[in-house]
């Protein structure tokens, strides 16, 4: 069952995730979660989500085709549950960003070029995966959401905030080129 995003103001957002507890992994309520997580991703135009997205209060990642091969469920989604991340790289890379619990706005965001995700899948085996690029971007801004932290936060310069559509008239053009 697809469950609503909730958006900014919603005060999950602002909470930090609990971790999922190893016995919890392979309980109905459990599965139930992942299962409507990935739905609700599927359904929606993002490529990422976090359970607090949801409105639920548990360390889940959920990330459309991350690393191509790696998918851990039927489609191409992968299900981090207990995600710790570090950079690999220390300079950081601006590139625009937007956000399903922030509809209709892009801002340009700060982040890692590479990083190394680890986890567990919904079967409790050990994931550990390196990521760069769109991918690392994509984890980063997810992984924000288990602390309470959107992209807004993340903002330098909220001179760059613009809506979607201004966006794509004005500024979509000159970031190509960047």
């Amino acid at each position: 069952m697809k469950r609503d995003i909730v958006r900014l103001g919603h005060p999950a957002l602002r909470l930090q995730a609990e971790p999922v507890a190893p016995e919890a992994l392979g309980t109905d309520e459990m599965q139930t979660l992942i299962g409507e997580l990935i739905e609700t991703l599927e359904s929606s135009a993002g490529s990422g989500l976090a359970a607090t997205q949801v409105g639920a209060g548990y360390q889940i990642l959920v990330l459309a085709s991350a690393d191509g091969g790696n998918a851990n469920q039927s489609g191409s989604e992968l299900v981090i549950i207990n995600p710790m991340m570090e950079p690999e790289h220390a300079d950081l890379v601006y590139d625009w960003e937007d956000c399903l619990s922030v509809p209709g706005l892009k801002g340009l965001v700060p982040r890692y070029p590479k990083v190394r995700l680890r986890g567990v899948d919904p079967r409790g085996e050990t994931l550990d995966l390196m990521l760069d690029g769109v991918q690392a971007r994509l984890v980063q801004h997810a992984y924000d959401h288990l602390n309470g932290v959107v992209f807004l936060d993340r903002m330098r310069d909220l001179r760059s905030l613009a809506f979607s559509q201004e966006w794509a008239l004005f500024l979509a053009e000159s970031s190509d080129k960047t």
